[in-house]
């Protein structure tokens, strides 16, 4: 005669059948994540321009401790997190939009002292009577295809001019999708490539693309912490203004240069058009429409220590850049362009560790000269 098995206590049961809900419910979620992936739609829910004012800056860093502050790839958590998301334009105001790499951003500035900054210092009003108002879109890393990106995205806050600084180290194609920012947002990327015709490689290998597990929520756990990181970090923010962590000393630009002669794997003795991607320049210039946009060569610094009768210091070789120039100068007035050249504008000792990155005086100089071209441009509609 055979014994009967137990019966399983309710108790058990009932914790059994909750766990296997519970994973049940934990799967059909992932999935659910996974198909809607709706990490753009989360960026847009932002503390930032409602608890706590919006940054002047878009979010940038790799010392959150130090800075209140960190890099992501979210760009609608980016913006969301910037003051321009919590402004209108106003009916008095002559909202300048500034996009570009570090120096625009501000490397080794306070929030404060920023191009977009100073130039808002000035205190500046169009011949209408509208006050100019300049927001900062720089971010680090030189690509004018994350310019382009940064752009598209800028012009939906509606403004009257965009100023873009631009330099040679921006242009090659291999510095094109050299930025994680463009890495990781593919689609975007894609869709400007498309829409431009630029000659870029939509199906890159640098492109990172989310698989199926990246895109559950457990696989999502990086970019969805970093969402919720970025709100934490505007409670210290706001209190202090801190942004980036600025060291009390830093090594100042390379003075004594090497001989090389090539750039980006060419050589002398001539830069052509098409060794530049000159094609993102013009879909920025098609982007904007009818607003007007101001490409700017922007300023570098120029050694005098040795080889520098060969190069200009540590990024430039002599015949590159000044083939660029020639090549940017012709472009400009070939396709109607606004270009302003302010390569030699500011002095040596106003550069701070590297060939493009400005001191507080440097950026007050260059701040000043775009003051005059923005209230040209917005009385003459003309060029600078």
């Amino acid at each position: 005669m055979t014994t009967p098995s137990p019966t399983p206590p309710a108790s058990l049961r009932f914790a059994a059948n909750v766990l296997w809900k519970a994973l049940a419910l934990l799967l059909v979620f992932n999935l659910l994540f996974a198909w809607l992936y709706p990490l753009e739609t989360l960026g847009r829910l932002s503390a930032y321009n409602r608890l706590f004012p919006g940054r002047q800056r878009l979010p940038y860093g790799d010392q959150p401790d130090k800075a209140y502050n960190l890099t992501l790839d979210n760009l609608e958590a980016m913006l969301a997190a910037h003051e321009l998301a919590g402004r209108p334009p106003a009916a008095d105001e002559y909202r300048v939009i500034l996009i570009g790499d570090s120096s625009t951003w501000g490397w080794l500035l306070p929030a404060q002292q920023t191009l977009a900054a100073q130039i808002n210092a000035l205190n500046l009003e169009t011949a209408d009577g509208r006050r100019v108002q300049a927001y900062n879109l720089g971010y680090p890393v030189m690509s004018v295809t994350k310019d382009l990106l940064l752009l598209s995205y800028a012009l939906r806050y509606q403004p009257d001019l965009v100023i873009w600084p631009v330099t040679l180290e921006s242009l090659p194609y291999d510095k094109q999708l050299f930025s994680p920012l463009l890495q990781n947002n593919p689609e975007p990327v894609r869709a400007l490539i498309a829409q431009y015709g630029l000659r870029l490689d939509p199906q890159s290998p640098e492109f990172n693309a989310p698989g199926f597990w990246q895109r559950t929520i457990l696989g999502a756990r990086r970019p969805l912490a970093d969402l919720l990181r970025l709100q934490l970090y505007g409670v210290p923010w706001a209190a202090t203004g801190i942004d980036q962590d600025i060291p009390a000393h830093y090594d100042p630009p390379q003075s004594d240069l090497s001989a090389e002669l090539g750039f980006h794997g060419l050589t002398p003795p001539h830069l052509a058009p098409a060794d530049l991607a000159l094609d993102v320049l013009a879909a920025g210039v098609r982007m904007a429409g009818d607003t007007p946009l101001l490409l700017v060569n922007e300023p570098m610094f120029v050694s005098n220590g040795k080889n520098s009768d060969v190069r200009y210091n540590f990024y430039y070789p002599r015949w590159a850049y000044d083939d660029y120039r020639q090549i940017m100068q012709a472009q400009s007035q070939q396709n109607g362009w606004n270009y302003l050249d302010l390569w030699d504008l500011i002095p040596a000792a106003e550069f701070t560790n590297s060939a493009v990155h400005l001191s507080p005086q440097g950026t007050r100089l260059l701040a000043e000269r775009l003051g005059a071209a923005i209230q040209q441009i917005a009385a003459e509609g003309s060029r600078p």
